[in-house]
């Protein structure tokens, strides 16, 4: 094998425009890979060898290349649906879905010439935060296979980081996207609610679900975040722009930027990734940006807000799955409501069985205004929250996880603690605020990321600053040893 894994997408371009490789011994070169390093880590569930390559070499020969993305191999979370792919959302109540449709981020990639290598583990709905909770194995994280790679998306992070694939499409519902990426050491952005479609996209929780990207670099994330975003008619949460630029302004200086620092974040925090924070916030100095410190109140409700009304969103959504219509059905139902309880409990795994319920508790009458109702105001309360900080500041500069990467099994007993991982996250899905996470440092060996928090459709500004931060640093660059 050759080091093309080590290359970034830009550069990766700019050998299939010179002839120096093709599409399909790029796409040889990544299956090489797979073959030999998916079996320790888990990130991949199936492969897919199509023609895309082919027709990529095609359109280069004669000139009529479609993009930057044309020829480059990529992969996709399992939870947005492709046309005649398995595609099964973590679950076995999916385990044999094969869509007849595609979802609109995935074609948007495909019309600009992505080349898909397979589909990627995630927890059982994107329900999780460790990538333990799939029906089909737990995902281990490259740089200590002890770990967890985070989740929902710890498939995409964790085939990212080991370099399997150049980028992969993940969902972020509460930091499904930048939990993985802090956790495995890569670039991951989160756009505003609605940026993306999220039609063709197996829904959890539909208000906060928005679709996004991983990359080993934050230029990266800006280009193929560009090439997904914009209006679609199929999808009404989607917003009314046609297109997006994320890419003119990366190299904008960073001059007078105010960046805040919310300092309730700190006193729930690691020291020593404090401390990799700190060096963050002194580099985007260094930069030009000049940092605050700032007050984000109502960050101690955003975990109850969270699990409260994406628990209820998804109670709604998995209703669908009742052994009728399509997913898994249980075998010889004595009758119709036999059927319902046995494909609802032998197809679904036991965290989203509690999500399920604890929804529907939320939602039952008597009980819809103690929580839901709450929630939903403490949801109003923190938008509030970071539109007063905004006031303040331009970006937000904070952690993205409260430790490192955990060891697997050590929180599967303690629902509560695994749901404390999402702290310094679900606020801003709550918000459907733009975040990124990009790599900033090692703690005991593991990777650390901080976390760019935007107004709304503010990717541009936090994409700027995580590309300029890569400019004079390398720690986005680094490779687990065994996968180098």
């Amino acid at each position: 094998m050759s080091d093309l894994h080590l290359l970034d997408i830009y550069q990766l371009a700019d050998k299939l425009n010179k002839k120096e490789i093709s599409a399909v011994e790029l796409r040889q070169e990544f299956f090489a890979r797979i073959a030999k390093f998916n079996p320790e880590i888990g990130a991949f569930l199936r492969t897919t060898e199509t023609d895309e390559a082919e027709k990529s070499d095609a359109r280069r020969a004669k000139g009529e290349v479609l993009s930057l993305l044309d020829g480059i191999a990529m992969a996709h979370k399992d939870l947005f649906c492709t046309a005649g792919v398995v595609t099964t959302a973590g679950s076995k109540m999916l385990a044999n879905f094969t869509p007849s449709h595609t979802a609109t981020i995935a074609e948007k990639l495909a019309n600009a010439g992505a080349v898909m290598l397979g589909k990627l583990s995630m927890d059982e709905f994107a329900m999780g935060s460790s990538n333990e909770h799939s029906a089909f194995g737990v995902v281990k994280n490259p740089w200590n296979t002890a770990k967890i790679p985070g989740g929902s998306s710890g498939g995409s992070a964790a085939a990212v980081a080991a370099r399997l694939v150049p980028y992969a499409t993940g969902s972020d519902t509460g930091g499904s996207i930048r939990q993985p990426a802090s956790y495995c050491g890569v670039t991951g952005i989160k756009p505003t609610y609605g940026v993306c479609s999220r039609w063709g996209m197996i829904a959890y929780a539909s208000s906060l679900d928005q679709a996004g990207v991983i990359a080993t670099t934050a230029a990266d994330c800006a280009l193929v975040l560009e090439k997904m975003a914009g209006r679609d008619e199929r999808d009404s949460t989607c917003a009314p722009n046609k297109s997006y630029d994320f890419t003119t302004y990366l190299n904008r200086d960073l001059e007078g930027v105010k960046i805040g620092l919310p300092k309730i974040y700190f006193e729930k925090l690691d020291p020593k990734i404090a401390k990799q924070i700190q060096a963050a916030a002194r580099q985007y100095e260094e930069l030009g940006a000049k940092i605050v410190d700032i007050d984000l109140e109502n960050s101690d409700i955003a975990i109850a807000a969270y699990y409260i009304i994406a628990s209820a969103e998804a109670s709604s959504n998995l209703s669908r799955y009742d052994g009728v219509r399509y997913g898994y059905r249980a075998e010889n139902p004595k009758n119709l409501d036999d059927l319902y309880r046995r494909s609802r409990n032998e197809g679904f795994g036991a965290e989203v069985k509690r999500r399920i319920l604890l929804g529907t508790y939320a939602l039952s009458a008597g009980y819809y205004d103690a929580y839901y109702e709450q929630a939903r105001r403490g949801r109003r309360a923190i938008l509030n929250s970071f539109k007063k900080a905004f006031s303040a500041c331009d970006v937000i500069l904070a952690p993205t996880t409260p430790t490192v990467a955990f060891d697997i099994g050590s929180k599967t007993s303690d629902p509560v603690e695994m749901y404390l991982s999402d702290l310094f996250t679900v606020a801003v899905n709550l918000a459907g605020l733009p975040g990124l996470a990009h790599p900033c440092g090692f703690v005991d060996e593991m990777p650390v990321g901080c976390q760019l928090i935007g107004s709304h459709f503010a990717e541009s500004r936090i994409l700027n600053l995580a590309h300029k931060y890569q400019q004079v640093t390398d720690f986005h660059r680094q490779v687990p040893a065994k996968f180098r």
